[in-house]
């Protein structure tokens, strides 16, 4: 990954109509969303694709504090902020993948003919690891690895896993240079040169048999930007409760037909995937029927948690506790029912209506009989029944320091006595840790 040192400027504030008195670092953050895109060329100097990068602004420097955070934000931007189209034109756009969000849904937000994952540097390539890459690359991916100095026991481990290998020109003893390359390009891999920041880096580069070349002696990233999109919470709950019922592609389409901004952002999505098939989709049917239900409501999730009150969704403890709630309920109803993806998704949606009523200034029954939620999750929320009631009153249990053997050992479902202290330590930093990747986009 090659990262810029100076800052850019961009004209995205002209004409913002934003308060005069506002610092105006913040009136930026807060309309604009941001994404940094640096070429990578082929041996021609034709270009081949863009490595996408975290903006927090219009400085052309990242500031990432978590990397699963920072690719949540480029995913959200590139495809629904921006669009797929005016971000990559044609091309691909390689995106950072930490461990975390391998095994993650916001993977498959995006098309594999359209994205290369590249893998950070930080990740350690176990049995585990190894198994994902081989299902994502199964699903269409190609896999890079990023940051590569040297020829390791761990990198030859992990070659026949990938497609493309990036080798940092700054960091790599040059003496050792040769054999590097030649031994990724005798297994078939192709080669990336980054961080090239002069003739002589590619002069060399080219002559040990490198596809492609990264770097500032090409090009510095440049920031778009583009104005953040305001789709009404009010909206986005009503869209995800009707997408817990099962609805037909009709009911989608006319409530989708009430919130523009969310239609806008769903054909990107649904443009984004069929983009490689020579094809443009402009019906909200046709948008309906490619992206599908699931990933409807992902992005619906998404973007529920990239917008909110007057705090940043970061700054809000409101969105924190929906997010991890909703997120731990679904972890924990996979864990207890691992081949009833119905009920693991029940789970998530009962986490997340349980605090709409405080989100939309309501009662719980007026709020979840406007929403006209499916009966085991409104019965749930409001009388604490069934297997999705036992689950929320253990999940707000934990969040109030309570005793959680109690509730377990007293319900008449025993599936619920294996939901030991460890195993609900471990679900619940799964879930701290995914409604960080996901908030403040």
């Amino acid at each position: 990954m090659s990262e810029p040192i100076e800052t850019g400027s961009t004209s995205a504030r002209a004409n913002s109509g934003a308060d005069p008195q506002a610092p105006e670092g913040a009136v930026a953050a807060c309309q604009f969303a941001f994404l940094g895109r640096q070429p990578i060329l082929d041996r021609t100097g034709a270009l081949s694709a863009y490595e996408l990068l975290f903006r927090s602004g219009e400085q052309n420097f990242a500031e990432v504090s978590n990397d699963a955070e920072a690719t949540a934000h480029v995913v959200a931007r590139t495809i629904g902020g921006l669009g797929v189209p005016a971000v990559l034109g044609e091309h691909r756009g390689y995106v950072n993948i930490g461990r975390e969000l391998l095994f993650d849904d916001i993977v498959h937000l995006m098309a594999p003919e359209r994205f290369v994952l590249e893998i950070l540097e930080t990740v350690t390539f176990d049995a585990r690891v190894l198994r994902r890459l081989g299902q994502l690359r199964r699903a269409g991916f190609q896999i890079a690895l990023d940051d590569v100095v040297e020829l390791s026991d761990a990198l030859l481990a992990v070659l026949p896993h990938t497609d493309i290998v990036k080798v940092d020109f700054l960091l790599t003893d040059r003496a050792k240079l040769p054999e590097l390359a030649a031994t990724i390009k005798r297994l078939g891999k192709t080669l990336l040169a980054e961080k090239v920041e002069t003739h002589e880096d590619f002069a060399l580069a080219v002559e040990l048999g490198f596809d492609l070349f990264q770097g500032y002696f090409f090009a510095r990233p440049q920031v778009l930007s583009a104005p953040r999109p305001r789709p009404s919470r009010d909206a986005l709950l009503r869209l995800l409760a009707l997408l817990a019922r099962e609805p037909d592609i009709g009911e989608i389409e006319d409530e989708l037909k009430r919130n523009p901004s969310v239609v806008v952002q769903l054909l990107r999505l649904a443009n984004s995937s069929a983009f490689g098939l020579g094809r443009e989709i402009s019906s909200l049917r046709q948008a309906i029927t490619a992206t599908g239900t699931r990933q409807i409501a992902r992005w619906t999730q998404l973007l529920l948690y990239a917008d909110g009150r007057d705090l940043p969704w970061r700054s809000d403890p409101l969105v924190q506790l929906a997010g991890t709630r909703s997120r731990f309920m679904e972890l924990t109803g996979n864990w207890l029912r691992p081949f009833d993806d119905r009920f693991s998704d029940a789970a998530f949606m009962t986490g997340i209506f349980s605090l709409v009523h405080v989100v939309v200034d309501s009662t719980p029954e007026s709020t979840l009989n406007r929403l006209g939620l499916a009966p085991e999750i409104r019965d749930a929320i409001v009388h604490y029944a069934g297997p999705l009631g036992t689950l929320l009153r253990i999940t707000e249990t934990i969040e109030q320091g309570g005793d959680v053997d109690a509730i377990a050992c007293g319900t008449p479902l025993p599936e619920f006595a294996g939901l030991t202290p460890d195993v609900l330590a471990e679900l619940s930093l799964s879930a701290a840790s995914w409604i960080g990747a996901h908030t403040d986009v």
